[in-house]
Formats: structure tokens, C-alpha cells, sequence
């Protein structure tokens, strides 16, 4: 009978174990995701303010 309670508990605490560390996996994974979407934003600011400023120096390039 000791054998039957001990397996269940560690059954049970095994489930509660790994339902933790996917829980965290997940919210470590949106928060790295979070990061790279703000960094490809601000990259893609950056580009565009670069290409302004190219386009503004070399007006002669854009045909304008």
C-alpha cells in the first residue's frame, strides 16, 4: 500500500514539475519574442530614417 501512495504522489508532483517548467518555457519564449519584435521595429526605423536621409543627401539618385 506504501508503494501505491508513494507512486501517485510522485506521479502527481511529477505532473505539477513539468506543468512549471512549460509554463515558464512559454513565458520565457513570448518574452524573447517580445524583445525580437520591438528590435526588428527599431531596426526598421532606423532603416527607413537612414534611407531618408540618403535620399535627402543624393537627390540626384531619386530623380527628383
Amino acid at each position: 500500500m506504501f508503494v501505491v501512495v508513494t507512486t501517485v504522489i510522485l506521479y502527481v508532483f511529477g505532473f505539477v514539475f513539468l506543468y512549471g517548467v512549460i509554463r515558464l518555457g512559454v513565458r520565457h519564449a513570448f518574452e524573447d519574442l517580445e524583445l525580437q519584435r520591438a528590435k526588428a521595429q527599431r531596426e526598421e526605423e532606423l532603416a527607413a530614417a537612414r534611407d531618408r536621409s540618403f535620399m535627402r543627401d543624393n537627390a540626384f539618385l531619386a530623380g527628383s
